[in-house]
C-alpha cells in the first residue's frame, strides 16, 4: 500500500510555524470600514447558535425593526443581506430589473458607475446622467432625464463615498411618482450618520452596509424595498436571475414563515443587532448632530492648516470629507506614512479623483472629537515635512 505524503502548511526547512493572528492597532479614518464599537465586537464573540434557533429568529425580527428605525421606513421587506454592502446593492437591481427595462443612473462619482455595471449585467437598457465629481444633481436635471428616457428605475447615490457629496433628496421621489418609475438610493455612507427619511422622500429601494455609520465589521448589507417595488417584483415574467439575492425566497426566511433559505451568518447578525441598538439608544437626531459637529470641527481644522476641501460646504458629507492634496505632495506616500508611524488610516481618491484627494471618514463610533484632534495634529506636524521633501522610512 502506497504511503500518503502530506504537504506541510509551512516551509519546514526554515522551521516556521503560524502564530495566532493578531491584527494591528489602527484608527480607521478612511472611507470605510470604520472601527467597530467594542460592544459590537463583544456581541459578535458570543457562542454561535443555529440559524433557526428560536432565540435567533426572535433576534431577526429585532434587527428588522431597528433597520426600519434607522432608515425611517415602514417597509415590510427590510432585512440585512448575508453579504457586504455590494450584495445589497446588487439585490436592489436583481429583484426589480427585467431584460429590456430602462434604468436611468445619475452618476456623480465612482459608485454610480458600479450601478451601471450591475444593471447592464441584468440586461437593462441603461441610460446615464453625468455630473462632475464634486457636484450634485438639480431637480431640473433629473426631471429632464426622466422625461427623456422614461425609465422603470432611477438609481442614484445619496452619499457618494468617492467624492464626499451628499445629494439633496427633496422632491426627487415626487418626480419619480410623476414619471411612474421606482427610486433606488445608495445609502452606504449615510445610514446612521446623515439624515435619512426613506418614506418621506418616497424611496422605493435602498441599500447600505454594516461597516460605516453602524460601526459593525463588514459582512452584512442592509436592504429595503417599498410596496411599489414589491409590486414590480411580483409582476416579473420570470425568476429573479440571482438565487442567493432573490427577495421572494429570502422573504420566506425573514418573514413570518421562517423557511430555511441559507445558513445565515449568525454572529454577524448579533453584531448588527448590537450596532443598531446602540444607534437607537443614542437616538437618530443625536447621532446626526454628532456626525455634523465633528465634521465641522474637521473642516475648520483642515482649512486652518491651509488645505482646500473638494466639495462646497452645502453639499458635504459629514461622514466622508475629501481634501485636495497640495501640489508637490505624494498623497499615497503621506497616507502610508500616517499608517506606518501613527496607525491612522486615511483613504486616497478613486477614479477621476485618484491622486488628487485624500478621503477622511468620521463614521459611527469613530465620529468623535478626540479623533478629529488626533488626525489634525498629525497633519499639522507631518505635512510640512513632506512639503520640504523629507524622506520618511516605513
Amino acid at each position: 500500500m502506497a504511503t500518503t505524503k502530506f504537504i506541510p502548511p509551512v516551509d519546514q526547512s526554515h522551521h516556521k510555524v503560524f502564530a495566532p493572528i493578531k491584527s494591528p492597532d489602527r484608527l480607521l479614518l478612511g472611507p470605510g470600514p470604520s472601527n467597530a464599537h467594542p460592544d459590537v465586537l463583544k456581541a459578535m464573540a458570543l457562542p454561535p447558535i443555529g440559524h433557526l434557533d428560536p432565540f435567533y429568529i426572535s433576534l431577526m425580527g429585532e434587527v428588522q425593526g431597528l433597520l426600519r428605525y434607522a432608515w425611517q421606513t415602514d417597509n415590510r421587506l427590510t432585512l440585512p443581506m448575508s453579504g457586504t454592502g455590494s450584495s445589497a446593492m446588487e439585490a436592489t437591481l436583481a429583484n426589480t430589473v427585467e431584460p429590456g427595462d430602462t434604468v436611468l443612473v445619475a452618476i456623480k462619482g465612482y459608485f454610480g458607475h458600479r450601478l451601471v455595471d450591475m444593471a447592464e449585467r441584468y440586461r437593462a437598457n441603461v441610460q446615464v446622467l453625468q455630473k462632475c465629481w464634486g457636484e450634485a444633481f438639480s431637480l431640473e436635471e433629473l426631471e429632464k432625464g426622466l422625461k427623456d428616457h422614461r425609465p422603470a428605475i432611477l438609481a442614484m447615490v445619496h452619499a457618494e463615498t468617492s467624492t464626499g457629496v451628499c445629494q439633496p433628496m427633496e422632491g426627487i421621489g415626487d418626480l419619480c411618482r410623476k414619471y411612474d418609475c421606482l427610486l433606488l438610493l445608495d445609502t452606504v455612507t449615510s445610514l446612521g450618520g446623515v439624515p435619512l427619511f426613506l418614506d418621506e422622500w418616497k424611496i422605493d429601494l435602498a441599500y447600505s452596509c454594516s461597516q460605516k455609520g453602524l460601526s459593525c465589521p463588514p459582512g452584512l448589507g442592509p436592504f429595503t424595498m417599498s410596496s411599489r417595488a414589491e409590486e414590480k417584483l411580483q409582476r416579473r415574467k420570470g425568476k429573479v436571475p440571482n438565487w442567493y439575492l432573490d427577495v421572494s425566497l429570502l422573504n420566506k426566511y425573514w418573514g413570518s414563515d421562517r423557511v430555511y433559505h441559507h445558513t445565515a451568518p449568525v454572529n454577524m447578525n448579533f453584531g448588527i443587532r448590537e450596532a443598531l441598538r446602540l444607534l437607537a439608544e443614542e437616538g437618530l437626531e443625536n447621532s446626526w448632530k454628532r456626525h455634523n459637529d465633528n465634521a465641522q470641527q474637521l473642516w475648520e481644522g483642515l482649512e486652518d492648516l491651509g488645505l482646500e476641501l473638494h466639495v462646497p460646504e452645502e453639499l458635504r458629507l459629514p461622514t466622508l470629507t475629501t481634501v485636495r492634496i497640495p501640489n508637490g505632495i505624494d498623497g499615497k506616500a503621506f497616507a502610508l506614512h500616517l499608517l506606518n508611524k501613527y496607525g491612522i488610516e486615511i483613504g486616497g481618491g478613486l477614479g477621476e479623483l485618484a491622486g488628487k484627494v485624500w478621503r477622511i471618514g468620521l463614521m459611527g463610533y469613530n465620529s468623535r472629537s478626540e479623533n478629529v484632534e488626533r488626525v489634525l495634529k498629525v497633519f499639522e506636524s507631518e505635512l510640512p515635512n513632506f512639503r520640504e521633501g523629507v524622506s520618511f522610512a516605513a
